[in-house]
């Protein structure tokens, strides 16, 4: 498995690379922004791990960009705690997100719990291979999504979120269980994120993302993915 390390604490970034090798990691580093992208577009990752606050391009903005040619797993890494800045990181296509100061041993886990979800090598799945719903076909074996004939790229977390949704269709999730369910764990307090990858799936996947007509909202409830069959 491959991780690149992005932060401008170097300091941190060789504690990091450190103890992820001693995982069995292979582990490449940068400390901006620009390296960032250069590295992700050059490289073969498995999954990135990005700062917020760095030099020549920040870690939002570098997310950004690695996401037009990439749906790599992205962790984000920031000393801010606040839910604002927290949807900004999922808005640019973050799949997890850690505030410093963290106990590497969490990091270690969110890792693990990241690849496990991107169809790392390994990893099993139970159930059909194809789960088709209207126009959206879905293989979790082979980790693609298709709107009709047209294929589409999710990243980690909306493929995950978009599967379980495809996979019981007409049910109804509220923001907690779906949190607790794609996610792995509870995110106190940030509920809306599910709304951000809900709106990014709506954009992505629906015939008119204005009016959607498969990924539902059951007001005051939560979503569900509509299939009239």
């Amino acid at each position: 498995m491959n991780i690149l390390v992005v932060d401008d604490e170097q300091v941190l970034v060789k504690g990091i690379k450190f103890n992820l090798e001693n995982e069995g990691y292979q582990v490449e580093v940068g400390y901006d922004g620009q390296t960032a992208v250069a590295l992700a577009r050059s490289g073969d990752f498995d999954l990135i791990i990005l700062d917020l606050m760095m030099p020549k391009l920040d870690g939002l903005q570098a997310c950004l960009a690695i996401r037009q040619f990439s749906t790599v797993p992205i962790i984000m890494l920031t000393a801010k705690g606040e839910d604002a800045d927290k949807l900004m990181g999922f808005e640019c296509g973050a799949d997890d997100y850690i505030t410093k100061p963290f106990n590497i041993l969490e990091l270690k886990a969110r890792i693990r719990a990241l690849l496990r979800r991107s169809g790392a090598p390994g990893r099993r799945r139970d159930g059909p291979v194809q789960v088709t719903r209207g126009h959206v076909s879905l293989d979790p074996e082979g980790r693609w999504v298709r709107k009709g004939e047209q294929s589409v790229e999710l990243t980690a977390k909306e493929f995950d979120l978009m599967e379980l949704l495809m996979r019981n269709p007409n049910k109804v999730y509220s923001r907690e269980s779906l949190l607790n369910l794609v996610w792995g764990y509870e995110y106190a307090g940030e509920d809306r994120t599910v709304d951000v990858h809900i709106r990014r799936l709506r954009e992505k996947l629906e015939l008119d993302p204005a009016n959607p007509a498969l990924i539902m909202t059951k007001w005051g409830v939560g979503y569900y993915l509509h299939d009239p069959r």
